[in-house]
């Protein structure tokens, strides 16, 4: 009784802290249109808000990039209206965490702004935020990269995702946690379909719902979502999301696009430090990139660090990896398409856990019409999630864990 108490009065304490972050948290600024003009050595770029927006402004070097930070933000304009031209060969925009959302300009050449304010529009119209860029030296680029005051992963100043300090809600005694990792997110959309446009993002996360619903359904199984919403985390933050919350597996589910649009069906990947093939070692090399994407620079690990790693991956984790990975593999044939040799193995950053065991599922690819429709199905997504129920069965059984709570 006293346990069920305190429970409840933890459950309660959580609920009053969310309400009352609701009613304290802005209302997030909407970015109602854009538009840019310009060539390779001079582009402007212009976008208009609800109010005014406060932003900062900040540069990397190789990529060359113009990182725009701002609070929450409602990106509500059509994508043809801020397409890349000029001196920029990429613009990706979106939410980076609690409560602040990030533009990235990747530029052709080294480039700055001459102009960046926010300047009143027409009565009941909002503001606009003004970017006029140029061409600039190399030098002078890494000189304006030297002189900013702007470090690792705190560039976001409330952009850190929430889930890091979240007090999950306890979990029954002797359930078998899992973490279910839906790839990509906010500023980083991933693939986009060939027939309906739908994003890799919304994708993933339609399918970890499923799934993560279909799961908490089962005896002695408890599983979360490592991202629950269209924001951005970063590929180490979902590593240590899954540690911190104690799961004891990991599953990182994406739908990538191929130039080769025939190839379809499932492919199941553990980490590795050399791929098993081409395919694979490409797919890990797109999947790494993601927090470039979305602006956030990682430091670079010594050789050593890495080495070590991943052969504490090795040791002590990859063989449970590689059998939830056959045991998914066996639910899935005959059930559901599957690529040619669907066990594959790369050096996935977000499978790097060393005491989780870790896979990421491809569920399939956007770039082929007959997997976009399935993938955007939700009779299939609730069959695939009822084989992945049963491959997680047999694999609780064939490691020796037992169906507690």
């Amino acid at each position: 009784m006293l346990k069920l108490t305190a429970r409840l009065l933890l459950s309660l304490l959580c609920l009053l802290a969310v309400m009352a972050h609701a009613q304290t948290a802005p209302e997030p600024l909407i970015a109602y249109a854009a538009r840019i003009a310009g060539d390779d050595a001079r582009t402007r770029v212009v976008i208009d808000f609800d109010r005014k927006p406060e932003f900062s402004l900040h540069y990397t070097a190789q990529p060359n990039r113009l990182i725009i930070d701002l609070g929450e933000t409602a990106f509500g304009f059509s994508e043809d209206d801020l397409k890349a031209i000029g001196l920029f060969s990429e613009i990706r925009y979106g939410r980076m965490g609690e409560g602040a959302s990030r533009i990235v300009l990747t530029a052709r050449r080294p480039t700055r702004a001459v102009l960046a304010e926010v300047q009143p529009n027409e009565p009941g119209k909002g503001f606009r935020l003004v970017l006029d860029c140029e061409v600039i030296t190399e030098p002078a680029l890494q000189a304006l990269v030297a002189e900013q005051k702007w470090v690792g992963a705190e560039k976001v100043a409330g952009g850190k995702t929430d889930r890091l300090t979240t007090t999950p809600e306890p979990a029954a005694d002797n359930k078998f946690l899992i973490a279910i990792d839906a790839g990509h997110g906010g500023i980083d959309a991933g693939a986009k379909g060939t027939l309906t446009k739908i994003e890799e993002k919304a994708v993933t996360l339609d399918f970890a719902t499923t799934l993560a619903a279909r799961l908490n359904k089962e005896k002695g199984i408890k599983a979360f979502l490592v991202r629950d919403k269209d924001e951005f985390i970063s590929l180490s933050e979902r590593v240590v999301i899954a540690r911190q919350r104690g799961a004891q597996l990991f599953i990182s589910l994406h739908a990538d696009t191929l130039r080769q649009k025939d190839i379809r069906g499932a492919t199941i990947y553990t980490i590795s430090d050399k791929a098993s093939d081409a395919l694979a070692a490409g797919l890990a090399e797109r999947e790494n990139l993601s927090d470039g994407i979305a602006g956030v620079e990682i430091a670079d690990e010594p050789t050593e660090v890495t080495d070590i790693l991943l052969d504490l991956t090795r040791r002590e984790t990859q063989a449970f990896s590689i059998r939830m990975a056959e045991t998914v593999r066996d639910s899935f044939d005959g059930q559901i398409g599957l690529i040619n040799n669907p066990l594959r193995h790369a050096g996935f950053r977000v499978l790097q856990a060393p005491d989780v065991p870790s896979v990421l599922l491809e569920l399939g690819f956007l770039s082929n019409p007959k997997d976009e429709v399935l993938l955007t199905d939700p009779e299939w997504r609730e069959k695939v999630s009822d084989l992945l129920a049963e491959a997680i069965a047999k694999y609780m059984e064939s490691a020796g864990v037992a169906r507690g709570g």
